[in-house]
């Protein structure tokens, strides 16, 4: 009997498979393999407690059995429970340790736990047992890409397409490895090859979507995302990513849909908390700003109990960098980097702007925007290199001399992308950098720098209602936000103070909002550029964008935006508290 129900399940025909099991215990109730069948199904089926509750049931039975600890990691993993997820991998490792596949699935949880030292280990165990071992190959890809090492990622990735051609998820995974290199016909073939081997795979669907929505393609980023709803009506991601392109009127069909998702409590974390941003989005559209933002509230909590932030070492950071770039560092090194007036850093705090800034610069002929580039962290990181490691950045600053700031210059010089013939500034807009402005200021002390500012309360607010790719984890509660502005605030005033006049150009947000011409006239002759009328028609300039301002600066300016604040003011009393009295950002 259970020859013949397995034979059905792996066939897919689990109505038939469940029945056979069910008579199975029928005839003996402490039949563990049938308890545990049972729970695959209804972990297929998405009744992930029952799933649970009848693997435990066969794990009581037979404790011994490996490949039910396993697999109720699986669904814990899927319930968002990822410790006790890790620890039935772990038991099952205990059992069989030289199963790969249980190393990998460790590997997994180590990733979403943010382990990712720890994930690549995994990975790499499972390959030492079975080198040949697909899976393993692009979970460790997997892994490489969340560390930033891209090249990494793409290799493991065509090794395991190398030894499973028809791998889907290969495919899907290093489509998303290469665009994030900027290599996005590549990315686009990946996708499509994805799709090609498996129609209904609504996460290639998704990427595909992104990829549209950031060349401006709304349309087809739209059919994209409503295919992978459709598939899987239970997608956050795409859920979310459709609503960010797409504007809701009162009485949408879309709109209950999304409501009855909310409200279930079976969801994912990750599917619960991107589908509470999407729906906070389309009721802001439709006018319910109360509802918006207890949706809000309940998709940050969800986003916050994910993630680690040490909210004392940031401040103390801030503090550290302040002490450490004084104005007798500047006098004592002055235009000692390198000469170069090629880059263009836009800096300041997210939702603040940068994107619109870019986006003015970019539609000059003259001018090419490189998106929000990382190269900077790694000059970062080769000033502790460079000091012999014998300092923590940036304590390890005052110790060099000259020629360690021209060759750290140099060095991010070398790593900017090649533009074409003609073009005479390259903008590297990662928001963050702002940190890192006394660091420019050393290694390249020609180099423009754009900080844009905008209303406190609607920076922070607009940070709040947005669901990031990665980091910026201080975005998910309103007083850690509050505290971050103001420290934010007090380092930009402390760069005014130790550093020379015009060394870098303060632009407002609101600013720009009343004054298009007047201020992007500004900002190219910043850039000691002759004026271009084409500034003017940014929203017209076509390349890709991955920031989440993509959809708005495909349009003309608008004045919905100032003051947005004020819908929200009753429930911001955390954020209004830490703020206190930081002027408006007006210039």
């Amino acid at each position: 009997m259970l020859e013949n129900a397995l034979g059905r399940h792996q066939a897919g025909r689990t109505v038939e498979a469940e029945a056979i099991y069910r008579r199975i215990l029928a005839i003996d109730a402490q039949h563990s393999d049938s308890l545990h069948l049972l729970g695959m199904i209804a972990h297929q089926d998405g009744h992930n407690e029952v799933a649970v509750e009848m693997i435990r049931k066969a794990i009581a039975i037979n404790p011994k059995q490996a490949a039910y600890h396993s697999n109720l990691g699986t669904v814990l993993q899927a319930q968002g429970k990822l410790d006790e997820a890790a620890a039935c991998y772990e038991r099952a490792l205990a059992l069989q340790p030289n199963w790969p596949e249980f190393h990998t699935n460790l590997g997994n949880i180590r990733q979403a736990q943010g382990k990712l030292d720890e994930a690549v280990s995994c990975h790499e165990r499972a390959l030492a047992i079975n080198p040949d071992c697909a899976e393993a190959h692009n979970n460790l890809g997997n892994a490489r890409l969340a560390q930033g090492k891209l090249e990494d990622a793409v290799s493991c990735y065509e090794r395991g397409l190398v030894l499973k051609p028809d791998y889907a998820s290969a495919h899907n995974n290093l489509g998303n490895a290469l665009a994030s290199l900027d290599q996005i016909d590549d990315a686009v073939a990946h996708y499509a090859g994805a799709l090609a081997l498996n129609p209904d795979y609504p996460d290639a669907h998704n990427n595909l979507g992104n990829i549209f929505r950031q060349r401006g393609q709304f349309d087809d980023a739209m059919t994209h995302y409503e295919r992978a709803i459709a598939i899987r009506p239970d997608y956050g991601k795409a859920h979310f990513n459709r609503a960010e392109i797409k504007t809701f009127r009162p009485g949408d069909a879309d709109l209950p849909a999304l409501e009855a998702l909310a409200a279930r409590d079976d969801l994912s974390v990750e599917n619960a908390l991107h589908v509470h941003f999407a729906l906070a989005k389309a009721l802001e559209d439709t006018g319910d700003y109360h509802r918006a933002f207890e949706h809000l509230r309940q998709g940050n909590a969800l986003k916050r109990g994910q993630i680690i932030y040490d909210e004392t070492a940031v401040v103390d950071l801030f503090r550290r960098i302040s002490t450490v770039f004084e104005s007798s560092l500047f006098d004592r090194f002055p235009s000692v980097g390198d000469p170069s007036s090629v880059p263009v850093f836009v800096v300041g705090m997210p939702r603040s702007g940068s994107t619109l800034i870019e986006q003015i610069l970019a539609s000059h002929p003259q001018i090419h925007a490189a998106g929000e580039l990382t190269i900077l962290d790694q000059a970062e990181a080769g000033l502790f290199d460079a000091a012999d490691h014998a300092l923590p950045y940036p304590e390890c600053v005052p110790a060099l001399d000259g020629a360690a700031f021209r060759q750290l210059g140099q060095s991010y010089l070398a790593r900017l992308p090649a533009v074409p013939d003609g073009q005479r500034r390259i903008v590297d807009k990662l928001p963050g950098n702002f940190l890192r402005i006394g660091l420019i200021r050393l290694i390249l002390p020609n180099a423009r720098i754009i900080h844009t500012m905008r209303n406190p309360i609607d920076t922070c607010v607009s940070c709040y209602s947005k669901l990031f790719a990665t980091g910026l984890h201080y975005c998910y509660d309103l007083a850690e936000l509050g505290r971050y502005y103001r420290c934010y605030s007090r380092l930009m005033n402390h760069w005014r103070r130790v550093l020379p006049p015009g060394a870098l150009l303060d632009v407002s947000y609101e600013n720009v909002v009343d004054d298009l011409e007047g201020q992007a006239r500004r900002l190219v002759d910043y850039c000691g550029l002759s004026w271009d009328d084409r500034c003017i028609g940014f929203h017209r300039t076509s390349r890709p964008i991955k920031t989440a301002s993509a959809v708005q600066v495909r349009q003309p300016l608008f004045r919905g935006s100032l003051q947005r604040w004020r819908r929200y003011e009753a429930c911001i009393g955390p954020l209004l508290d830490e703020l206190g009295d930081i002027p408006p950002s007006r210039a």
